[in-house]
Parts: C-alpha cells; structure tokens; sequence
C-alpha cells in the first residue's frame, strides 16, 4: 500500500482547527449553513489541506456524551474527507438530540452538500 492510500483514512493533526482565535474567525466570519440538530461553518484557508474542528454547543450533557459525540463526528469526517473540496477550514457544530453514527453521518453529507464542499 501507498503512503497516500494510508494517509487517506486518517486524521492527522495538520488537519486541526485548534487556536481559539481561528475558530472565533470561522464563527465570526465564515459561511454557514444549517439543518436541525447541526451547523457548518467553513471558509477558505489558502492551502491544500482542509481543517476542521468539532466544537459542541453549551450543555451537550455530560462528558461521556461530549466525548462520544466528538468521536462520531471525527470517524464521519475520515470517512467523507477524501470526498471533500480541499482548501477550507470546516467547523461542525451539533446540538444536542438523537445522537447515533447514522444520524451524524447524514447530518454532514446533507450540511456539505448545501455548502457545496462535496466534490462532483
């Protein structure tokens, strides 16, 4: 296997959104879009790779919901980001309610396509 074909799967750190300031600016200023239980905000970042970031909105429950929710949200990007537009820094925000894979999965597709990041 190639270096690409692994790389593909993961989720390396250079794909983080992580200073407070970057993610303030997409909230502030990046472009949104919106379905029930979820928003995406995303904007271009001036390089090859996308960037994303998993916030949760206040009172998501406890930490075991916080944590299970960040990780579906990270195993739905791994598998949709070789399907994604490259160059943006995403941030996905969720809400609270029915929290399952499925649910999480058609919640990104459905918020990329409205976007428009999905590759044709």
């Amino acid at each position: 296997m190639g270096t690409d074909l692994l790389q593909a799967g993961r989720f390396t750190k250079k794909e983080h959104v992580k200073r407070p300031a970057e993610i303030q600016n997409l909230f502030k200023n990046g472009k949104k879009v919106s379905i029930s239980g979820a928003k995406l905000f995303f904007a271009p970042n001036k390089t090859v790779l996308n960037r994303i970031a998993f916030p949760l909105s206040r009172g998501y429950g406890n930490a075991v919901q916080r944590n299970t929710s960040k990780r579906y949200s990270r195993e739905v990007y791994r598998s949709f980001k070789t399907c994604l537009n490259t160059g943006y820094d995403i941030l996905l925000l969720i809400y609270p309610g029915n929290d399952s894979f499925r649910t999480r999965c058609v919640q990104f597709r459905s918020l990329c396509e409205k976007a428009g990041l999905l590759k044709r």
